[in-house]
């Protein structure tokens, strides 16, 4: 399934929120306004009213129900935890062509906090792709150790590493040194 692109943005942002949690030794790296901010510029979220704490209190509370959604073994378990999502919301649906893009659907009113948009635009964009029968492109990483997730886009659904220049590559250079090692022995 193609997803438009209003549809890649906000499940990109959903994998970058839930990959901003706590590793299993590392620190929340949402950590208050200034880690908000760069979230929102690095995934090019506007529109929303100007970023409050409680704003971050929003972002960290619905990047553990994401969470739940990319640990949902099956359509079964993910529905009620996305309608849970965009129940929280009143969703403004409207049709926008901003930034050079299409005609396309933005379901948060212009100016809504920042909790309200991720629930309405992103929450939406996870009930599309449970919708289509897509849940498997929701996954964590491959790579032994990597508690990041990724959301596959690929048309054959075979991206395994939440990054392909760090997850990615680590493995078949770790690959390549035991083949060499065991061609040495």
């Amino acid at each position: 399934m193609v997803f438009a692109h209003d549809a890649v943005h906000a499940l990109t942002a959903v994998a970058d929120l839930v990959n901003t949690g706590p590793a299993a030794a590392g620190a929340d790296r949402l950590d208050g306004l200034p880690a908000l901010r760069a979230f929102t510029v690095r995934n090019r979220i506007g529109g929303a009213a100007p970023l409050t704490d409680a704003d971050v209190a929003a972002a960290r509370a619905l990047r553990d129900r994401f969470h739940a959604v990319f640990r949902a073994a099956d359509a079964a378990a993910a529905v009620p935890v996305v309608n849970e999502i965009v129940g929280r919301v009143r969703p403004a649906p409207r049709l926008t062509d901003h930034d050079g893009h299409p005609w396309h659907v933005h379901f948060s009113a212009p100016g809504a906090p920042l909790g309200e948009w991720l629930a309405a635009d992103c929450g939406m964009a996870l009930a599309h792709v449970v919708a289509a029968g897509e849940l498997e492109r929701l996954r964590g990483c491959a790579a032994p150790g990597c508690e990041r997730v990724l959301v596959d886009l690929s048309r054959n659904r075979c991206r395994r590493y939440c990054d392909s220049r760090t997850c990615g590559n680590r493995l078949h250079v770790a690959a390549y040194r035991a083949r060499r090692r065991e061609a040495a022995s």
